[in-house]
C-alpha cells in the first residue's frame, strides 16, 4: 500500500472510494493544516519548475493559486487582500512585465 502523508484535495477521498479502493484519512489542526499548505505550496512550486510545455505549466499554476487562496484563509484575509497587497507593491516597487535582471550595486 503506497504511503503519502500529505495534504490532498478535498475530493480526492471520494475519488479514491469510486475506484473501489480503500484509504486512511486524519483531520489536520489548525497548525497542522498550515503546516502541510507550506510544505503543498512547494511540492507544487516545485512540479511548475519541472513541467516540460506550457500545459503543464498552467496546470501547476493553478494548484499554486488554490494553495494561494487557502493559505489567505489562514491569515484571516481574503484573496481580494493579497491582491490590494501586490498591486500596491506593483505601485510602488513595479512588477516583473520589464524583465529587469539587477547585475550589481556599487557600495559607496
Amino acid at each position: 500500500m503506497p504511503l503519502y502523508n500529505k495534504l490532498v484535495r478535498d475530493y480526492i477521498p471520494q475519488i479514491i472510494e469510486e475506484s473501489g479502493k480503500k484509504y486512511r484519512i486524519k483531520h489536520l489542526s489548525e497548525e497542522e493544516y498550515t503546516e502541510e499548505l507550506k510544505k503543498k505550496l512547494i511540492e507544487e512550486m516545485q512540479e511548475y519548475l519541472d513541467a516540460k510545455d506550457h500545459e503543464s505549466a498552467i496546470e501547476e499554476l493553478a494548484d499554486v493559486l488554490e494553495l494561494i487562496h487557502a493559505l489567505a484563509k489562514v491569515h484571516h484575509v481574503t484573496i481580494e487582500k493579497v491582491e490590494e497587497r501586490r498591486d500596491l507593491k506593483n505601485q510602488n516597487r513595479g512588477g516583473f512585465k520589464d524583465k529587469v535582471f539587477l547585475i550589481d550595486v556599487e557600495d559607496h
